[in-house]
């Protein structure tokens, strides 16, 4: 096996194509983040160099390839209670609310949005089991979506390992709500089953689905140019209802970006709503 490297020319092919599929933007000061993600994609294909990896990329028919090394590129960054203050506006404030706004239609959506292996959707779900038994009897739909066909299918499982859910998983809700997998924990089955996991890249046009009160956008605009940030926001807005609620991450704002949304602050959690 050969020491893997990276040239300029794998780099900008590499760069381009992640952009194309996912608008995602790498600099050249990311170069060493492509090898040692590609480098066992590589490695699992048994090609040796990355160099060898562009041809290979460059041929017709290599659409699962490509979709391999999209996915490798992507940021999987999570955990349980992320920043937790989002979660208590939900428990405080924006859930009551809507259980008071939709209570003839008593249906509620909530949209996370790149949930990659699934902490923050099954956060929102425990997080309704725990505090809103008056939910009980309504059609609550719980949507993670994200572009990594692999990523999907361990979130899908819920099988997380030890420091997985010692990261922000407090301990009674482990007790509560995980079962001992091997090594590691799965949640239960009641919890899974009220998420649906679907495939969708965000700035491809959105698939039909019932219009989200509630839409998770975190830590996700920071990947992309101006441009993408502003159809990204734009469509997230069209789809989501007109009283809805939309959360960012930290150091993520819609200003400059959409001014159909006002910033409001719930407790210590900013969000946005369309105006």
């Amino acid at each position: 096996m050969t020491t893997l490297g990276l040239n300029t020319n794998t780099f900008d092919f590499i760069s381009n194509l992640v952009k194309n599929k996912a608008a995602i933007m790498l600099e050249p000061s990311k170069s060493y983040l492509i090898e040692s993600r590609l480098n066992p994609v590589a490695r699992d294909n048994g090609i040796e160099t990355l160099d060898e990896l562009v041809k290979a990329l460059q041929r017709l028919g290599a659409q699962k390839l490509t979709q391999q090394v999209v996915e490798a590129m992507t940021t999987n960054e999570t955990s349980f209670f992320r920043d937790l203050h989002p979660f208590d506006a939900l428990r405080q404030q924006i859930i009551p609310d809507l259980i008071e706004k939709r209570a003839k239609e008593r249906t509620i959506t909530i949209w996370s949005n790149a949930c990659s292996s699934g902490q923050e959707i099954y956060t929102i779900a425990m997080v309704i089991q725990e505090h809103f038994p008056e939910l009980q009897g309504w059609k609550v739909k719980l949507i993670a979506s994200d572009l990594s066909t692999q990523i999907l299918d361990k979130a899908k499982q819920g099988i997380f390992n030890q420091t997985e859910v010692n990261r922000g998983l407090p301990m009674p809700l482990l007790l509560k709500n995980f079962e001992k997998k091997g090594l590691g924990w799965q949640i239960k089955e009641e919890i899974r089953k009220m998420v649906e996991f679907k495939i969708i890249n965000l700035i491809e046009p959105f698939p039909v689905m019932q219009s989200p009160d509630i839409v998770f956008l975190r830590n996700v605009l920071i990947y992309f140019a101006l441009e993408t940030k502003r159809d990204i926001l734009n469509n997230v807005r069209k789809i989501m209802k007109p009283d809805g609620f939309l959360f960012l991450g930290g150091a993520e704002t819609t200003m400059n970006l959409d001014v159909a949304f006002e910033r409001i602050q719930i407790g210590k959690a900013a969000c946005y709503k369309p105006q």
